[in-house]
């Protein structure tokens, strides 16, 4: 019997956009209350739950093989672990996140250089310090537990670090950015006595595989439609795909059925376009996978 996987799944705001990110994939991953060992449909896999910020210093112990955490707590831990695959996903959508500076709308401080001598609180505190180290600023920085917006707004510290996707929520909280200091997003990583284990190694790549392609094909869709051969070239010239569309004659007509794979930001202009040119019978379809 194989040696299991033993495959670190992020807890947290992470964890149901990770879940739904596997069954795409084609693994289910069963959480039961609050078992931190979730059941999985792959015999050669074990999972387990833990959070995204201990996830690098686990996989780097050799306690998991793999696991996805942002590349934020990879540089905060200071992990020494094997970066297998880029994978931008979030809770709420495909877009890397920011680890910004914010101050209350109505402070004096404008850039880094006026933070010198003050307080900044954020959860992200070895990264902050080393960011502030090096830019030659000397700062206070102090571990934040949550909260840390309202932390700035009462004036319990002069800025925070912290991470966001589209600012609204630092805005709404009061605060405006000055700066950002990285930009993260989800990583598959493991261990590199397991990347060095044969077996290990393509169990790892090949959850990487998947998971990239299902990450892929929620940017794109598939297009089916029939065209008269009189439109064929003209249609066929219309449409962005992959490779090339596939195309192949209708039975006992002088119509061929079109399909191809198109970037959904595309469809609801190109579709009127389509229709217009003599394309009938159009049907856009979800994918699961685009490898």
């Amino acid at each position: 019997m194989k040696e299991r996987l033993k495959l670190g799944i992020p807890k947290g705001s992470l964890q149901d956009a990770t879940i739904a990110l596997f069954k795409r994939s084609g693994w289910k991953i069963d959480i039961n209350g609050r078992s931190y060992f979730p059941e999985i449909n792959d015999d050669t896999i074990e999972c387990a739950m833990c959070r995204a910020q201990e996830m690098s210093r686990y996989v780097e112990s050799g306690i998991l093989d793999a696991g996805l955490t942002g590349k934020d707590w990879i540089y905060e831990n200071e992990s020494d672990v094997q970066v297998v695959e880029d994978l931008i996903y979030s809770k709420v959508s495909q877009r890397p996140a920011r680890w910004v500076l914010a101050v209350p709308y109505d402070s004096g401080i404008g850039g880094l250089e006026d933070l010198a001598g003050k307080k900044v609180a954020t959860e992200l505190v070895n990264f902050t310090k080393k960011y502030f180290t090096e830019h030659g600023i000397d700062v206070e920085v102090e571990f934040s537990w949550g909260a840390t917006e309202a932390k700035a707004v009462s004036g319990l510290t002069d800025a925070i670090v912290e991470v966001t996707e589209t600012g609204s929520t630092i805005k709404a909280h009061g605060l405006r950015i000055i700066h950002e200091l990285l930009e993260t997003n989800t990583q598959l990583i493991a261990n590199h006595e397991a990347w060095a284990n044969p077996e290990k190694r393509e169990k790892i790549k090949q959850i990487a595989l998947l998971l990239k392609g299902a990450l892929l094909s929620e940017k794109m869709v598939g297009l089916k439609m029939n065209v008269p051969e009189a439109k064929l070239k003209e249609i066929v010239s219309m449409l962005p795909s992959l490779n090339a569309p596939t195309v192949s004659p209708l039975y006992q007509s002088d119509w061929f059925a079109v399909e191809t794979v198109v970037a959904s930001s595309v469809v609801r202009d190109i579709i009127p376009e389509l229709l217009k040119k003599g394309a009938e019978g159009i049907i856009e379809y979800p994918l699961n996978k685009v490898i």
